[in-house]
């Protein structure tokens, strides 16, 4: 539920700082000059250059957060036997994958869970906590980087991305309507904005950014599951089900990443319900009987 509420509150905070950056430059006024028919072309565009625009700066700058909030460290030049054998395996998976090397990194959990992430497929980081290599084997450590391998070469952070813009800017728009409508119809008010309207419309995109959030979460599900047969085809469907198996059997240990980095890790928990819509990650389950279906 934390993960949930810290999701919602990080969306709600971009739409909120946007809309204030809307009215700062005067944006909500001249939208009411002329009472409730205003110009919604133009709220469309405004809505989609700071939803779209909030979206793609924080993918331009994912690697720099990911560094920082997970504590990941670099590895420039191997250091023991294991960082060299990350180093040639993450080599040898991008180069099947079709991408460039990537970032490798460790980040210091023991909690076994993975990332990737960046800007575009030949720009990325793979990550790997200390306690997944520590304590899986080598060939389920090179599964869980083969399936994080897989969302960079599918795209996974550049779609993720649009799909929050679309989500953000139809948020904003609809929130503005919404709360114009009520100020206007309602409240009678004839010139400028009144009190209504602002009360109305962050009412509104806290509920449409709640709603809205379920449509995100239902692509971050989905991407795993092609993240996962990405896996299985560059290190095998037998290794990639006994890496979600592993995990399966860890599952009682503390995910230690922060909640803004959940999304990209392999590892996003385990839940069903009501819960199930707002999850990052199917269920470990769900993803095993997936692979198992494809056959080897």
């Amino acid at each position: 539920m934390m993960r949930i509420v810290l999701f919602l509150a990080t969306n709600i905070a971009i739409l909120l700082v946007a809309g204030l950056v809307l009215n700062m430059l005067g944006f909500d006024g001249r939208m009411a000059a002329n009472g409730v028919d205003f110009n919604l072309s133009a709220l469309l565009v405004w809505c989609a250059v700071i939803g779209f625009g909030g979206s793609f700066f924080s993918l331009f700058i994912s690697k720099w957060l990911a560094k920082r909030t997970t504590g990941t460290v670099i590895i420039d030049r191997a250091q023991t036997r294991s960082e060299q054998w990350l180093l040639d395996t993450v080599a040898g998976l991008a180069q099947e994958a079709g991408i460039k090397m990537p970032e490798v990194g460790i980040f210091p959990s023991q909690a076994a869970n993975a990332f990737a992430t960046g800007w575009n497929k030949n720009d990325a980081l793979v990550a790997v906590s200390q306690g997944m290599l520590e304590r899986f084997s080598p060939d389920e450590v090179r599964a869980v980087m083969a399936h994080e391998i897989g969302h960079v070469a599918n795209g996974d952070m550049v779609t993720l991305s649009l799909i929050q813009g679309v989500v953000n800017t139809f948020v904003m728009f609809f929130a503005r309507i919404f709360g114009n409508y009520v100020d206007k119809v309602f409240f009678k008010t004839e010139q400028g904005m009144g009190p209504a309207y602002y009360v109305s419309y962050i009412v509104a995109e806290l509920v449409l950014g709640f709603l809205a959030s379920i449509i995100v979460m239902w692509f971050s599900r989905l991407r795993e599951y092609r993240a996962d047969e990405a896996g299985a085809n560059l290190a095998g469907t037998t290794a990639m089900i006994a890496a979600l198996r592993r995990l399966q059997v860890e599952s009682g240990i503390p995910v230690e990443m922060p909640d803004s980095m959940t999304a990209f890790g392999i590892n996003g928990g385990l839940k069903n319900g009501l819960a199930g819509l707002f999850l990052t990650h199917p269920p470990l389950e769900d993803r095993i009987a997936a692979l198992q279906q494809r056959g080897h």
